[in-house]
């Protein structure tokens, strides 16, 4: 034998054996896809609302006469007690107004014993009598009167709290009713969040409705806040151009971390009883619909839209479109097409589930 015929012979061999091995691949290429079914269980989900944070009293502190601001007695940002003396205007004219009024008050108290004295002998009417007593009530209006715009001098602290920007300083010569500072009691915090309006029915018709409904705050450092609140109001409208409601959330606040104007996100606590969970990586979108490929009792792929309720870390809760009963294709999607026939291989939900390193309760 030759050495080309030997090369010949060799080529040969070789392409046979390609050969054979390219049907035995195209044979093992039959490939299972992996299958389940929906898992029915309680769970619920954690919805985020974006809130801003008030005071349980916040309240503007103004200047109730004219005057020159004499002193303050206070500092930004500090702790106040009710009662506790804040601002003082200048009050030598209120003084003496109030002096003035005490003594017309004083001689309309002289005229009037005088007039009881002449009446008690008959010397003067009743009508002078009369006359004389509506012109000591009418002093003695004018002392009580003085005294509180003397008392509008000093202006304290109407509630424990903490003070604000100072807007004047002392010298100042104010007008009345203009801004000294505002003052916050942070005792309690109230959390105002907007709710859409679909969320708002499934909350006031459900059957816990009445039950005060615990959250929790996420604050603005991405920390959660050490206290639970309760949800206690909800406003009367709705506000026609975001579609949305107000909800108001109380949070007692007794280390003062929180403060006025302050921003966060509550989060609300939603239990789905009986829920049906699937795979997210289960479903696709076509034209913003949401399916699944369903299989029939001869392994053929359906594609079937489904309602998702609610999104759970890797997981979808299914209202609409699927049975406890039905096998769901998990793996391949892309690899199949609607009315085609596949081999399969069945995992139980809770074995795939566990590898998607989710939450549910």
């Amino acid at each position: 034998m030759t050495k080309s015929v030997l090369l010949i012979a060799t080529a040969c061999t070789l392409f046979i054996v390609a050969s054979c091995n390219s049907k035995k691949e195209k044979k093992e290429e039959h490939t299972k896809f992996l299958i389940t079914s929906p898992i029915k269980k309680d769970t619920s989900i954690t919805k985020d609302y974006v809130c801003q944070i008030h005071s349980f009293k916040h309240i503007e502190l103004r200047a109730l006469e004219k005057g020159y601001l004499n002193e303050i007695h206070v500092d930004e940002g500090q702790l106040l007690k009710k009662g506790q003396k804040m601002f003082n205007i200048m009050p030598n004219i209120y003084e003496a107004d109030l002096q003035k009024a005490k003594a017309e008050a004083k001689i309309a108290e002289i005229e009037l014993q005088n007039t009881q004295l002449l009446a008690d002998g008959n010397v003067v009417s009743e009508n002078e009598l009369s006359m004389a007593k509506a012109n000591f009530d009418k002093a003695n209006a004018e002392v009580s009167l003085a005294q509180t715009h003397l008392g509008f001098t000093n202006i304290r602290a109407p509630f424990d709290g903490i003070m604000d920007h100072l807007h004047v300083r002392e010298g100042s010569l104010l007008d009345e009713g203009e801004l000294l500072t505002t003052l916050s009691d942070n005792s309690k915090m109230w959390v105002y969040f907007n709710v859409p309006e679909a969320e708002y029915l499934d909350y006031i018709m459900s059957t816990d409705k009445d039950s005060k409904k615990e959250v929790q705050l996420l604050m603005a450092n991405n920390k959660r806040f050490n206290q639970k609140g309760i949800v206690e109001t909800i406003e009367g409208e709705f506000n026609n151009e975001t579609g949305n409601i107000a909800f108001r959330a109380t949070f007692p606040n007794p280390d003062q971390i929180l403060r006025h104007g302050e921003t966060g996100s509550v989060l609300m606590t939603i239990p789905f009883n009986d829920a049906l969970i699937i795979p997210q990586k289960a479903t696709f979108e076509v034209l913003d619909k949401r399916y699944v490929f369903v299989l029939d009792n001869d392994n053929v792929v359906h594609q079937t839209e489904i309602s998702v309720a609610a999104e759970l870390p890797h997981l979808f809760v299914v209202s609409k479109g699927l049975q406890p009963k039905d096998r769901i294709l998990v793996d391949g999607i892309r690899m199949v097409k609607n009315n085609e026939k596949i081999e399969t291989l069945f995992a139980e939900p809770t074995e795939v589930m566990s590898k998607l390193a989710v939450y549910a309760e």
